[in-house]
């Protein structure tokens, strides 16, 4: 039994589908829903496809296939088939598929925010994927991608609103770009330097003072290998 949330975006995304034969945007089911954040509309798919009412294709960003409707929905009539939604991008795409498949797009996780400035708890509501390129994401190492809040490494060319890609590592170099975990639950993204027993993380940015911390509450999650800007 579906909860009132969920029967509404499931919903929507059919009319939408039915009417414009596009999906909407999870900003658009977000105002549609008149929840605060994505994260919630990312919950309410979540639940959906654990119903068997939608299943999310895997390598297509957001992505999604009607399985069945609920009675009050109309249910599933015979000879139901189901709708294809693709995020933002048209129904065939033959081009990206090849792009994808030889190595010269690859998709990332986007794992939420990550604080340039003062640090902030991270987020994880596992929302959909990124398109990055290939070269960004070589080697066997795992990576992933985290949207920036903050000015705080402006100087470095990393603003406000950015995607910085980031290849998961526990080590870092003198002067990397780290997302540093501190006290084992804020994360920032800072310059990463050593002074003695005690971690440097350094802003990009003469408003903000580095921090200097002890060894012990200072965990490198990963390195920043690219940046993504949208304008």
């Amino acid at each position: 039994m579906l909860t009132k949330k969920q029967l509404d975006l499931l919903d929507f995304i059919n009319k939408r589908m039915t009417r414009d034969g596009v999906p909407p945007s999870f900003d658009e089911m977000k105002d549609a829903l008149d929840l605060r954040s994505k994260s919630g509309i990312h919950r309410l798919i979540t639940a959906l496809e654990e119903r068997g009412f939608i299943r999310r294709l895997a390598h297509r960003a957001r992505a999604i296939e009607i399985v069945k409707l609920p009675e009050s929905l109309g249910g599933a009539p015979a000879g139901f088939r189901p709708q294809v939604i693709e995020g933002d991008r048209p129904a065939a795409v033959p081009a990206a598929a090849l792009a994808i498949a030889t190595g010269a797009i690859a998709e990332l996780p986007l794992m939420g925010r990550i604080a340039a400035g003062r640090p902030i708890e991270a987020i994880n509501d596992a929302p959909p994927g990124v398109m990055v390129p290939g070269q960004m994401v070589q080697g066997s190492s795992k990576h992933y991608a985290l949207e920036v809040k903050g000015d705080s490494m402006i100087d470095a060319g990393i603003n406000d609103g950015d995607v910085v890609v980031i290849r998961e590592s526990s080590d870092a170099e003198e002067g990397d770009i780290v997302v540093a975990q501190v006290e084992g639950y804020e994360a920032t993204l800072k310059r990463f330097r050593r002074r003695g027993g005690m971690i440097v993380l350094e802003a990009a940015n003469p408003a903000y003072e580095p921090r200097i911390l002890p060894e012990g509450s200072v965990s490198v999650q990963g390195r920043l290998v690219g940046l993504i800007r949208t304008y």
